[in-house]
């Protein structure tokens, strides 16, 4: 029998994930069992103290013992911490330093949400993909250069490694580990049982783009607001790498290194960004609200919309303006 290790992290971190994690595969387990066969996981909760308050005390967990007492795992799951990610790496580096000795040894790692900053705190994933949620991605990119991280993507799945996106997307995560290990069918059961949108790949049309601010480029931070004020127009990166006096290969350069976007991205980021709200709260047409953002190709602007948000224009429209679909 397989060991699966939930790690309840020290700090008022997310309870939520860890019973959510818990709770698809225990049940998994039982409808292996009751098709027949044997229970695939032995699903144990460890972390450093015995009691972990959340809420301001509100609840408890209880792990089931200390993580050195696990010296074989084949499966950990990190859930999601608080959103004071220095101190919540500081706090659990005991436990990051386990689970870098754990994959060593072979244990597939995963994390859900925020929990990919202990993750990456271990190291192991320099150099690798990874997904958290869309809030706190400036953060992590300032925390983890060396990441690839990707907070448009739901899951990553890289070298036994899987990160996810934000907040109760982490169900989704655990369907997907579900058909992993156990197969398709059980999955689907699970999915069904606690009614989760099985395959969903993208967290992109729930993200909200409030600009990469959190560096020291001051340049870059007055190329990013003249972009932002000029959002119903089209810029293009010469006449803005001209403005500030700055080679465009070096522009581009600097701009990526401080953002993780390119101009011509980010630019495209704060268009749709305006757009996705229109369509939120107005009842205007694509075309009319193609030209408020600077845009005048109606393909043109569906394809980077769709490329931005996962979804058409009118399709985000209809999922979440109700009014102007009447």
């Amino acid at each position: 029998m397989k060991h699966l290790t939930i790690l309840v992290p020290e700090g008022d971190n997310n309870l939520s994930s860890i019973v959510g994690a818990y709770k698809i595969f225990t049940r998994a387990n039982e409808y292996r069992k009751k098709a027949g066969g044997r229970e695939l996981f032995t699903i144990e909760l460890a972390g450093i103290s015995p009691e972990v308050d959340f809420f301001g005390g509100l609840f408890s967990a209880k792990p089931h013992k200390h993580f050195s007492a696990v010296t074989h795992t084949d499966l950990i799951i990190i859930p999601s911490v608080n959103h004071n990610y220095h101190k919540a790496v500081s706090g659990n580096q005991q436990l990051i330093d386990w689970v870098e000795q754990q994959y060593k040894n072979g244990a597939a790692v995963a994390s859900i949400c925020t929990g990919a900053f202990l993750l990456a705190a271990s190291g192991l994933l320099d150099g690798k993909s990874c997904s958290t949620h869309w809030a706190a991605a400036d953060t992590f990119r300032s925390m983890f250069p060396k990441v690839k991280l990707e907070p448009d993507k739901l899951i990553t799945d890289e070298q036994g490694i899987y990160t996810n996106g934000g907040a109760y997307s982490f169900l989704n995560l655990m369907i997907y580990l579900v058909e992993k290990y156990y197969d398709r069918q059980t999955a689907i059961f699970c999915a069904k049982v606690f009614q989760i949108e099985i395959d969903r790949q993208s967290q992109s049309a729930f993200i909200i783009f409030t600009g990469q601010k959190q560096h020291d480029d001051d340049m870059v931070k007055e190329a990013q607001a003249y972009i932002e004020s000029k959002a119903d127009e089209k810029i293009s990166v010469e006449e803005l790498s001209a403005r500030f006096a700055v080679g465009r290969r070096n522009f581009d350069r600097r701009f990526v290194r401080a953002t993780g976007n390119t101009p011509v991205e980010y630019s495209q980021r704060v268009k749709m960004e305006l757009a996705k709200k229109a369509f939120e709260t107005t009842r205007k047409t694509v075309n009319e609200v193609m030209y408020e953002v600077g845009y005048a190709d109606v393909k043109a602007f569906r394809e980077v919309f769709r490329k931005i948000t996962g979804m058409s224009p009118l399709a985000y429209r209809e999922k979440y303006n109700k009014s102007a679909v009447c």
